[in-house]
């Protein structure tokens, strides 16, 4: 007979009940049992300086000096902090009871090795305004890092608090005193170390026995590839895997299912980001805003809400939400209706045969390419629908589902009409999320090049980085945001949310401000 995990469990904890100390021997098991969580891929290069790993994965393994939380900025491996009148130098105090999980000791001589490694690679890193803002990094004495900027940067310790590049990885992972190219070995001061991976099967994490923080309660963590939604949630309800996490790995239509579920418990968090389309003002079709803005209002958000997410992520009016810092500035939202889409497509030349049938102007259709990951069922649901919805005014859509790295290419390359996209969401909304905008990082810039204003755009970003004065910053948050709402760039479509399911028994299943980390080491069972 094959016995699931969570059979075993059961079974295991009814007979543990009816002997003497039960209490203490559940208590054992619980802490002995591994908590199984699912991923859709490989965990892949954990080098926390780069970007192509897992951030779940280094979020247990690596710690930066400070943390974001939902109450701000909060000390980590620096108890403490000053910073200068003027806003350019950082004195961090350092924990004095920490070490690598190797045994290395962590002080301000392997925090600079960490920075220096960071800033010799300081190409890979021109999402971060702050890298060629950083002027010097000094170990003082032991456990005091002195940090100086060229100019202020307001979003300074956010920033280094985010899941890379800046953590902590031992001087012994290293490659002479670098990590731009590669790494020997995992290794930093989490609560958790990996422990082995077999690759895209299973990765498996244990707790780090030199942790200098709050043990975690699991003591193994096992990270299973399952890429298909379906499988995934199969084996959820074998019992072969404890917990599905994450923005895309379930749909919205099973996760108001399971919220119903008697054996298994559900969260949401608070929305998190925004999931937009993003509009390429340089191509021929849409180089007229008059064109850009007839998308906004030919997209039913509502419809997009309710229709393809169970309302779990609400309707989304602008790129980044009022809620958002600096960015509640009154703008005025694209109501859905055909008939201004009509009225502006009409004033750009743009005339429509017949109902159903692309616009025509100088003898050319009116078709856009979308594109879209083909790793997210969610994407190409929404993109099926904008086709349909579109055509209903003329707009043709051609559909292009793309696996994740080519997509990324794509976006970054500008070579796309229209494609998915999302905001960062907390902690890097507004200011990591503008700061891309003004190189080729993702498609921000290449999207933006058509835009009359884009030389005013990028200089009204690179004076909000470096404002010490809020009211300025407001101010010119302000124009940016009006500026790109008008310019219809982004074309906003909902909140993102992010959702879990998992046993009954997984106690403490939370939410990160940033939705690309999971709490893992907060769980017990």
């Amino acid at each position: 007979m094959r016995w699931t995990r969570r059979f075993c469990a059961a079974f295991i904890g009814m007979a543990l009940c009816c002997g003497a100390g039960s209490a203490q021997a559940a208590q054992a098991k619980a802490a002995d049992r591994e908590l199984v969580v699912a991923n859709y891929r490989d965990i892949r290069n954990l080098n926390p300086h780069l970007y192509s790993g897992e951030i779940f994965a280094q979020n247990l393994i690596f710690e930066s000096l400070v943390i974001n939380t939902e109450k701000g900025v909060e000390p980590w491996l620096a108890e403490g902090w000053t910073v200068s009148d003027d806003g350019k130098v950082y004195t961090f105090f350092l924990r004095k009871d920490v070490l690598f999980s190797d045994g290395e000791k962590f002080d301000a001589k392997a925090a600079k090795l960490n920075f220096d490694a960071i800033l010799a690679n300081g190409e890979r890193h021109t999402w971060l305004e702050m890298i060629k803002l950083m002027d010097k990094v000094e170990a003082v004495d032991d456990h005091t890092l002195r940090i100086t900027l060229k100019e202020p940067y307001y979003p300074f310790l956010i920033e280094i608090g985010v899941t890379r590049p800046f953590r902590f990885i031992s001087p012994k992972s290293m490659k002479d005193g670098s990590t731009k190219d590669g790494v020997t070995s995992y290794v930093g001061t989490g609560p958790y170390v990996l422990s082995d991976n077999k690759v895209d099967q299973v990765a498996t994490f244990t707790a780090n026995d030199k942790y200098w923080g709050k043990k975690p309660a699991i003591k193994t963590l096992k990270a299973r590839v399952i890429p298909d939604n379906q499988a995934r949630l199969l084996a959820l309800k074998k019992g072969e895997i404890d917990l599905i996490y994450g923005t895309n790995l379930l749909d919205a239509e099973t996760m108001r299912q399971m919220e119903t579920s008697k054996e298994f418990g559900t969260a949401l968090s608070k929305p998190l980001s925004t999931r937009n389309i993003l509009i390429n003002s340089s191509r021929p079709n849409l180089g007229d805003k008059r064109v850009r803005q007839a998308l906004q209002h030919l997209t039913d958000r509502k419809a997009v809400s309710e229709g393809i997410f169970n309302g779990i992520e609400s309707p989304a009016d602008f790129v980044l939400a009022p809620t958002v810092p600096y960015c509640n500035v009154g703008l005025t939202p694209y109501a859905f209706s055909h008939a201004k889409a009509d009225a502006l497509l009409d004033a750009a030349g743009w005339k429509q045969p017949a109902p159903g049938k692309p616009r025509e102007k100088d003898g050319k259709p009116l078709a856009l390419e979308l594109y879209y990951n083909s790793n997210s069922v969610t994407e190409k649901d929404i993109s099926e629908y904008l086709q349909a919805e579109f055509l209903k005014s003329g707009v043709q859509l051609n559909l292009h589902g793309e696996e994740e790295q080519a997509y990324r290419d794509r976006m970054k390359a500008g070579d796309f009409d229209i494609v998915h996209n999302i905001s960062w969401g907390t902690p890097y909304d507004p200011q990591s999320f503008i700061g891309g905008m003004v190189r080729v990082v993702y498609g921000d810039y290449k999207a933006q090049l058509g835009l009359p204003d884009k030389q005013k755009i990028d200089e009204t970003i690179r004076a909000i980085l470096v404002s010490t004065d809020p009211a300025k910053r407001q101010e010119m948050f302000t124009w940016l945001l009006t500026t790109l709402h008008d310019e219809a760039v982004y074309l906003p479509l909902t909140y993102q949310r992010n959702r879990a399911v998992f046993t009954k028994d997984l106690k403490n299943v939370t939410f990160n401000p940033s939705q690309f980390e999971i709490p893992l080491e907060k769980m017990a069972f």
